[in-house]
C-alpha cells in the first residue's frame, strides 16, 4: 500500500481519512523523500545528456570573468555604504526625470517641426515681388515701400517663432512633468507590489519552517521506529536464548516458535496470483477481499488457530469503534477491518480520546502505516505493541481488548 501510494505520488481520499496525524506526517516525509529522489535522478539524467550532447558538438562551456578589486578579490558595490552614495529613491527620480526629459524633449522636436513646416508655407509667398510694383514710374517709393513691408513680414515672422518656440517649451515642461508623474506612480505602484511580494515571501517562509518542522518530526519517528525495530529484534533473540539456557535437561520442551519480525525493507514474499488495490468504497468488495485473501492466512485468529481473536471486529466505522471503546479504561483497543480500504485499523483509547492507526496488510505481512516492522499476523502485531509504545511520543501500549457487545457479532458476514 504504502510502495503503490509512493510510486503514484498520490494518496485516495479515503485512506488519507484512516490515517492518524502521526502517519500523516510519517507519510508526507517519505512522499518528499521519493520526490527528492525523483528530482535527483532527473537532473543526473539530463546532466548526462548535456555532457553527451557537448562533447560531440565540441561546444565551448560558458564562462563568467569577475571584476577584479585593488586587493584581487571581487569587485563589490554595496548602494550607500559610501557618505557620498544617493539614496535608492534619488537615484530612481533622477532616472525618472531623465526619461521624461528625454520623451518630452522628443515630443518638443516633432512640435517645433511641426510648427516651422506652418510658418514657412505661411511666409514663404509674401515676399514674392508684384509685378504692379515694378511698373509704377516710382520706383523707389515702391523699393522703400517694399523694404518697409518684407521688414515687417520679417518681424511678424520672428514674433510668430518667438510664441511658437514659448509654447513649444512651455508645453515640453508640461509634458516632463507629466511623464514623471506617470512614472513615479508606476514606481510607487512597484512598491506597493514589492511590499505585496514582501508579505508573500514571509508567509512562504513560515510555510516552509512549518513544512521543515513536519520533516523533522516525520524523521524523528521514523529514527525512532527503526530503533525499536532494532530492540525488538535483539529482544526476541536474547527472550529465544534466556528460554533455552533455562530449559531442564531432564525435561524435554517443545522448541518455541521464533518470532518472524522483519523490518520494511527486507521482502516478505507475497502470496502468488494475488492482487489488491488500495482503496474500495464497496463493502462487498471489502468482504470478498477479506474471505480471498486474509481468511486463508487466519489472519484474525488466535495463535492456536482455536477460535477467533477477542480484539478482532468486522466493518465497522470510526465512531461504532470509539462507540465500543467510550465504556471501557485508558489503554483498551480493538482492530476492525477498514471500510474504506483494503486493509485493518487499529483503535485506541487514551487518557484524552481515541486515536486511530491504519495497519497495511501488504506482502502477506502486518505494519502499522509508515512503520519500519512487519509482523506475519495480525497477533504478533498486537504482542508486540503490548511491550512496545505506539508511537514514541504518545507511549500508547496496548493493555486490554475490547471484544463483541453481549449478543451481538460484527464480523458475521466475513465468515459466512
Amino acid at each position: 500500500m504504502l510502495q503503490q501510494i509512493l510510486n503514484d505520488m498520490y494518496i485516495d481520499p479515503e485512506l488519507l481519512a484512516e490515517l492518524n496525524e502521526e502517519q500523516k506526517q510519517v507519510l508526507f516525509f517519505k512522499m518528499r523523500e521519493e520526490q527528492v529522489k525523483r528530482w535527483k535522478e532527473r537532473e543526473a539524467q539530463l546532466e548526462k545528456e548535456e555532457a553527451g550532447r557537448a562533447k560531440s558538438k565540441n561546444v565551448p562551456k560558458k564562462t563568467v570573468s569577475w571584476l577584479k578589486a585593488s586587493d584581487s578579490d571581487i569587485w563589490v558595490w554595496v548602494m550607500g555604504e559610501h557618505p557620498d552614495d544617493k539614496t535608492y529613491d534619488q537615484i530612481c527620480d533622477e532616472i525618472i526625470a531623465e526619461r521624461a526629459a528625454l520623451q518630452a524633449q522628443k515630443e518638443a522636436e516633432e512640435l517645433r517641426a511641426k510648427k516651422e513646416a506652418e510658418l514657412e508655407k505661411r511666409f514663404s509667398g509674401l515676399y514674392v515681388e508684384p509685378e504692379e510694383v515694378t511698373r509704377k514710374k516710382e520706383a523707389q517709393k515702391a523699393a522703400a515701400l517694399e523694404q518697409s513691408r518684407k521688414e515687417e513680414l520679417k518681424k511678424r515672422e520672428k514674433e510668430e517663432r518667438r510664441k511658437a518656440e514659448e509654447e513649444v517649451k512651455r508645453l515640453e515642461e508640461e509634458r516632463a512633468q507629466q511623464i514623471f508623474r506617470d512614472l513615479k506612480q508606476v514606481h510607487h505602484r512597484g512598491k506597493d507590489h514589492d511590499k505585496e511580494d514582501k508579505a508573500w515571501m514571509d508567509s512562504l517562509r513560515k510555510s516552509k519552517a512549518a513544512d521543515h518542522r513536519r520533516r523533522s518530526l516525520a524523521k524523528q519517528m521514523i529514527e525512532d521506529h527503526r530503533r525499536r525495530s532494532v530492540k525488538a529484534l535483539e529482544r526476541g533473540k536474547v527472550a529465544e536464548m534466556m528460554k533455552n539456557f533455562g530449559r531442564e535437561e531432564s525435561v524435554p520442551a517443545p522448541k518455541p516458535k521464533p518470532r518472524k519480525l522483519t523490518l520494511a525493507n527486507e521482502p516478505i514474499n507475497q502470496k502468488p496470483g494475488v492482487r489488491r488495490s488500495v482503496s474500495s468504497s464497496s463493502r462487498e468488495n471489502i468482504i470478498r477481499w477479506f474471505k480471498d485473501e486474509q481468511l486463508p492466512l487466519r489472519a484474525c485468529f488466535q495463535p492456536d488457530q482455536s477460535r477467533i481473536s477477542p480484539w478482532f471486529h468486522g466493518i465497522i466505522s470510526r465512531v461504532e469503534a470509539e462507540n465500543l471503546l467510550s465504556d471501557t479504561s485508558p489503554g483498551s483497543f480493538l482492530i476492525r477491518v477498514s471500510e474504506r480500504v483494503f486493509g485493518y485499523v487499529l483503535s485506541y483509547r487514551n487518557q484524552d480520546g481515541y486515536k486511530h492507526f491504519l495497519i497495511d496488510p501488504t506482502g502477506n505481512g502486518y505494519m502499522l502505516l509508515g512503520d519500519q516492522i512487519k509482523f506475519t499476523s495480525l497477533g504478533e502485531l498486537v504482542e508486540y505493541h503490548e511491550e512496545e509504545p505506539l508511537t514514541p511520543s504518545g507511549g500508547e501500549k496496548l493493555q486490554h481488548a475490547c471484544g463483541q457487545k453481549p449478543g451481538t457479532v460484527d464480523y458475521a458476514d466475513l465468515f459466512s
